[in-house]
């Protein structure tokens, strides 16, 4: 069966049971959706992080459902904007993907789809301690300038797909990747974008980072038999980021 890009398709504001608490997110399901990307957003950041929505813009024109979160409720956000620590609480930030997992497969509109996490930052650390206890549940992992080194033994655990995507300028966060892709065990690979910061602000980084993550959510969460039109290009405006558009012609 021939899919083509989904053009626009509409955002849901929704509460999701995490545990004890409740999040808020922003919820897409493009017609025909297979797989959904569950985002963990950086320290310090929010589900409005403007990296965090283009790199979900293009998975949802590749054909992906995308759920963006707060990991903090709002009065645990002030809280860290005093103390600064609740940021860094990988254990407590990968409760809540994992609470945010458990809903998406209970959710009568996202329980028929395959879950993969896209974490950034000390996102990209909580997402997989959270993808170790949730193997079952959890196909596929993108980390963009992530904080690996962050899920210690978690990692070894990790069954999940994991891509690992880093700044060639961001020297001490490659090093950190570097040696946690020695500790993962699951199929696994380390991207490095060429002259790119930490925040991948450059020109065409956060470009090449989509367009990464695409191809590793595009080859593990939709079936082998689908196929995305040639014809099709994705031109969201990225911030900071070339106006190039690429090519998402995939056959896998």
């Amino acid at each position: 069966m021939d899919r083509t890009l989904t053009q626009n398709p509409q955002e849901h504001l929704v509460s999701v049971t995490a545990g004890e608490v409740k999040l808020e997110g922003n919820l897409v399901i493009p017609d025909g959706a297979t797989g959904i990307v569950l985002f963990a957003h950086g320290s310090g950041s929010s589900r409005h992080s403007p990296r965090n929505r283009y790199v979900a813009e293009v998975l949802q024109q590749a054909g992906l459902a995308t759920l963006l979160i707060d990991l903090l409720t709002l009065e645990e956000e002030e809280i860290d904007l005093r103390t600064r620590h609740l940021r860094f609480d990988i254990g407590l930030l990968a409760s809540r993907l994992v609470g945010a997992t458990d809903w998406l497969t209970q959710n009568p509109d996202t329980r028929h789809l395959k879950v993969g996490y896209f974490g950034a930052s000390t996102g990209g650390g909580a997402a997989l301690v959270a993808a170790a206890e949730r193997p079952e549940a959890v196909q596929a992992i993108v980390s963009r300038g992530g904080r690996p080194d962050l899920a210690g033994s978690a990692l070894p655990h990790v069954t999940a797909p994991t891509l690992l995507i880093v700044g060639g300028y961001d020297l001490p966060v490659i090093t950190m990747n570097e040696d946690a892709l020695e500790q993962l065990r699951s199929p696994k690979r380390l991207e490095i974008v060429p002259k790119a910061t930490h925040l991948f602000e450059e020109p065409g980084a956060l470009t090449a980072v989509a367009q990464l993550a695409s191809e590793w959510f595009t080859h593990y969460l939709i079936p082998i038999h689908e196929i995305i039109d040639t014809n099709s290009f994705l031109c969201p405006s990225a911030p900071s980021a070339s106006s190039a558009c690429l090519s998402v012609s995939f056959f896998k």
